[in-house]
């Protein structure tokens, strides 16, 4: 019979949340944590590739994020005074589209609830103050609404990534398993749980942290547990671009265009190139269905290209895209609780998730080691999706 390795706490994940977690609980010296991934961190079959991501604090999917967000920073900024490393680069982020988009009056009323600074220009304001946004009717005019927030800015993924598992390496009581893939996970009579990795292996532990993203539901479904998470391929790209675009000139940014769907992007970051993504739409898979490579689906180029078209005339050709995922709820909010006794759930973080992992390593951390809920998580449980029987509805 093969033994199981026994540890104080389990993470199953080794991506941007279980890292963070590690991290904080290796700092914390709880006694002995194991992580698993199926892989070796950094890798591309997660949802922390990608080079880059923004962080804002003016926080247009709910006011909700701010506190998070605003913690989120100050991490951010300990880990690179901690590392010595650049890991957060404070190049602004413009939130961009009609007045009358949702997403921009969030943010404006997150600014507003939070005493947030945040800029407010019209379409050619935009235009005038940063010239690689088209002007003119043709695209910006006095419907669009720029808000921008100097606070806020672009965090290096890989580096962060790179960052966690050197400080790992160093701990004493923090062990990471690659090439660990969880295929089962058995509670026990007695309370624990055991981990069957698809090699054989076995890890055990009184309470377990699953943050692996894709096999995340799959994984509780047997033990009863059922979770409301879909799987969307995503695309982005980089692209040549002129001067105009290098990040001492164009800031991070969002735009929502009602015709052509939701996008967000990053300036020329040492000749990397310009970035662009689409945040919305996608295509839907399975669990464990390969991703399309770049290209092969009709609407990866195309969807890219007609925004730079309209909006964006410094931008020029097609250096190399890249595909992710996105693991979603259905209110497109992170999903974080403690359905079973011992397990603590993260997932479901529908494409917004990284900029927040510094803090989410804290606040779960302390979930898996203490069994304390931080307030700031209440809103994220997964009663939210409940649906009330008729004789108590």
């Amino acid at each position: 019979m093969t033994q199981v390795t026994q540890s104080d706490l389990l993470i199953i994940g080794g991506g941007s949340m279980g890292l963070a977690a590690a991290d904080h609980l290796a700092a914390r010296g709880v006694g002995s944590v194991q992580v698993l991934d199926a892989h070796d961190p950094p890798h591309d079959q997660g949802a922390h590739h990608g080079e880059t991501r923004l962080i804002r604090l003016a926080y247009g999917e709910g006011s909700g994020y701010v506190a998070l967000a605003q913690r989120a920073w100050a991490g951010w900024q300990r880990l690179e005074r901690e590392s010595d490393e650049a890991l957060l680069l404070p190049t602004g982020v413009l939130n961009l589209g009609p007045a009358s988009a949702p997403f921009l009056r969030q943010v404006a009323a997150s600014a507003r609830d939070y005493a947030l600074p945040l800029e407010q220009l019209d379409g050619p304001g935009v235009a005038r103050r940063w010239p690689g946004w088209q002007g003119g009717a043709a695209a910006l005019s006095e419907a669009h609404v720029g808000a921008f927030e100097s606070r806020a800015g672009v965090l290096r993924v890989a580096r962060i990534i790179a960052c966690w598992r050197q400080r790992l390496a160093r701990s004493t009581g923090v062990t990471l398993a690659t090439g660990a893939r969880v295929v089962a996970l058995e509670a026990l009579p007695a309370g624990g749980y055991v981990a069957h990795c698809a090699d054989g292996r076995l890890f055990g532990a009184r309470r377990v942290l699953a943050a692996c993203g894709q096999h995340l539901a799959g994984l509780l479904q047997p033990l009863g547990v059922t979770l409301p998470l879909t799987r969307v391929r995503k695309t982005f790209a980089w692209y040549d671009a002129d001067a105009r675009y290098h990040r001492e000139r164009f800031p991070g940014f969002s735009l929502t265009d009602d015709e052509l769907g939701i996008y967000y992007g990053f300036p020329d970051i040492d000749n990397a190139g310009f970035k662009i993504g689409r945040h919305d739409a996608g295509q839907p898979l399975a669990a464990g269905e390969p991703l399309l490579p770049f290209g092969e689906h009709p609407a990866d180029i195309s969807e890219l290209a007609q925004v730079i078209a309209r909006y964006l005339p410094g931008v020029g050709a097609l250096r190399h895209g890249a595909v992710c995922q996105y693991i979603r709820t259905p209110d497109e909010h992170f999903l974080i609780d403690e359905p079973l006794p011992g397990l603590v759930i993260a997932g479901g973080f529908s494409g917004h998730g990284f900029k927040f992992a510094s803090v989410m390593g804290e606040v779960l951390g302390e979930w898996l080691a203490c069994g304390k809920r931080a307030p700031e998580l209440a809103a994220f449980g997964l009663a939210r999706f409940s649906i009330p029987s008729e004789e108590n509805a």
